[in-house]
């Protein structure tokens, strides 16, 4: 039995709020470079130099690289051999509260959907436990922007709407977002599980990096297929048009009912913000 104090949570969530608003994934500056290189119309190839540029600038500056700092969306995997010493739940907001103020971050979270009021420092956190093997607990902070989460869509498909009807529903989906997104976008495609299963593996689809294909090569190809008929919808950098409207698909699935279709597409913008650790 492996024993983590709380306070080592809420440090460890602290610093990964204000790197993962910072600081983009490798992978993620690695495919808008390459976007910005391959991209054949000028406006669009200047447009994702802006940018690239933007995000050397927030690195540089410790600055946040998108003026929405995002709702924090907490993924934990945690050890059947680890202990928690307090609130787990408690030690997550309180690393988000810390982090948000120490960063500078704007906190945008309302306390409640409809009569809102400002919670004043981005708190709770939208928390998801995953228990695993062994006694390490990893955590992952996903600042998600809701200019992006906005424009994602869950639909209870037939099986007999088959692979179509899902590509039809992501390309409508996509096509529907147009500018608001601020692509290039990465799209995250949850198949299978039922109603709120599908919302969650699209979630964690966008966890994986771009540059690493589903294990499943049928479905590493409907990535590659998806990707090269979003693309093909001309939306571009910003919505200005071109050959890059979206940076990478990315599918996860899951077993469900042999009556169902489960479909879900959660949309992110070009900053693809996630920063882990493991304690």
């Amino acid at each position: 039995m492996r024993i983590i104090q709380s306070e080592e949570i809420s440090a460890a969530v602290a610093a990964l709020c204000v790197r993962a608003n910072r600081q983009l994934p490798p992978d993620v500056v690695r495919a808008m470079e390459r976007a910005a290189q391959e991209e054949p119309w000028s406006l669009a190839k200047d447009t994702l130099k802006v940018l690239c540029d933007n995000r050397t600038a927030a690195l540089e500056h410790c600055l946040p690289v998108c003026q929405d700092t995002g709702m924090a969306c907490v993924f934990a995997q945690v050890g059947q051999d680890v202990h928690i010493e307090g609130d787990f739940s408690a030690a997550v907001d309180e690393g988000v509260r810390r982090g948000y103020e120490a960063g500078f971050l704007r906190k945008s979270v309302v306390a409640d959907p409809l009569r809102r009021g400002n919670t004043g420092d981005n708190t709770p956190a939208a928390l998801t436990v995953e228990l695993v093997p062994g006694d390490r607990l990893r955590l992952t902070v996903v600042p998600k922007g809701f200019g992006s989460e906005n424009m994602s869509a869950l639909k209870m498909l037939k099986p007999s709407d088959g692979v179509q009807g899902v590509k039809d529903f992501v390309l409508s989906t996509v096509k529907a977002a147009g500018s608001n997104p601020c692509p290039p976008i990465v799209v995250g495609l949850g198949l299978g599980g039922t109603f709120d299963k599908a919302a969650l593996l699209a979630k964690h689809a966008l966890l994986r990096p771009l540059d690493l294909p589903n294990p499943d090569p049928y479905y590493a190809a409907l990535e590659r297929e998806l990707l090269e008929e979003i693309n093909a919808l001309g939306i571009g950098p910003q919505g200005f048009g071109g050959r890059t409207t979206a940076l990478a698909v990315k599918i996860e699935t899951m077993p469900t009912h042999v009556a169902g279709l489960p479909a879900a597409v959660n949309i992110s913008c070009h900053v693809t913000r996630r920063a882990s650790i493991e304690l």
